[in-house]
């Protein structure tokens, strides 16, 4: 079978690969649709040296079970699923996939391959990020409580702002263009700020003196100060980014709560709660379907080859992307 990977961190290769065949609660997908993310550029660029063998990126998949495991319980073959992946793993950039079935979701069945396949990876970001990150109860009456989201615009900062509105919390969320404005408007941000500008002057010229949750979904170094400033006291500050200059002691006098999100945890250190982001999925997929929520695709290549790769990934790489790019096989 075809696969697409990378040996060094320039650059992407075609090579064949053995169909590989299932065990215990593995599903084989035969892939019809992936997503591309950051973290597909941050991987690649954190390579040193030639690989051995390519390493298969891709951590957004739809596609069509092929065969399972002796142990699957929640599948069957010819079932249509999507996923997000696990890091330790080959991910989607191949014709078949082998994924456990704990962290895979049942296909929306009235949402397109392209709707649906850019949503799993930044729904399970942002999920973790809002519901055991910062513990929102969305059941509870949340309208009181209000959210900065920092990179509003972006994959995950677009699931983020839907979830929040829907969990019923005043939503600030940051863009700098006036299509991004607009964007963000339109899934549910009650505020918008510019992250070019001073986002303290600019929240407290909207009457907010602090802020109960910020996530941060960009580079944090340039927003610390504010954050700092903004931030109530025992508030809760989520980031998916690094901190390379800022200082989580800042935080220490307002007793903040801090909190480091990344969507690979469960499945690389195989925990039992890698079954929840199965649940997240399936839950996704009900939300896609009845309208209640929005897919964040904005650009869509069609066909499943080296060529289309490699310019999706330029688009994703070149930082300005509104919104979530595909390619469907």
């Amino acid at each position: 079978m075809k696969a697409y990977g990378v040996t060094n961190n320039n650059g992407f290769t075609e090579f064949s690969k053995d169909k590989e065949t299932p065990t215990g609660r593995d599903l084989l997908v035969k892939i019809e649709g992936i997503s591309i993310n950051p973290v597909d550029i941050a991987t690649r660029k954190g390579i040193t040296g030639e690989l051995k063998t390519p390493k298969i990126l891709g951590y957004d998949g739809y596609g069509t079970v092929d065969s399972i495991g002796a142990d699957v319980r929640n599948f069957k073959v010819g079932d249509r699923v999507f996923f997000a992946g696990d890091y330790t793993r080959d991910g989607s950039y191949q014709e078949y996939e082998l994924i456990d079935e704990r962290i895979v979701a049942h296909a929306p069945k009235e949402t397109s391959i392209e709707k649906s396949v850019a949503m799993p990876l930044v729904t399970l970001t942002a999920s973790e990020l809002l519901f055991e990150k910062l513990n929102i109860n969305p059941a509870a009456d949340n309208r009181e409580k209000t959210i900065l989201i920092i990179n509003g615009a972006g994959g995950v900062g677009s699931i983020a702002i839907q979830l929040a509105h829907l969990a019923g919390l005043r939503v600030i969320a940051t863009a700098s263009t006036d299509d991004k404005v607009k964007w963000v408007k339109a899934l549910g941000a009650n505020l918008v700020v510019n992250h070019h500008q001073d986002l303290i002057k600019q929240i407290h010229d909207l009457g907010i003196k602090d802020i109960d949750y910020i996530i941060g979904l960009s580079n944090n170094d340039p927003h610390w100060n504010e954050i700092v400033e903004l931030i109530k006291p025992f508030g809760t500050f989520a980031t998916i980014t690094n901190l390379r200059e800022s200082q989580v002691m800042d935080l220490k006098q307002k007793s903040v709560n801090f909190a480091w999100e990344w969507m690979f945890t469960k499945s690389k250190f195989k925990l039992d709660s890698m079954s929840d982001q199965g649940a997240y999925l399936e839950k996704l997929a009900n939300g896609l379907d009845s309208g209640m929520i929005h897919s964040t695709v904005t650009k869509v290549f069609h066909g499943f080859n080296l060529e289309n790769i490699k310019k999706a990934t330029e688009l994703v790489e070149g930082g300005h992307m509104v919104g979530k790019v595909v390619i469907k096989a």
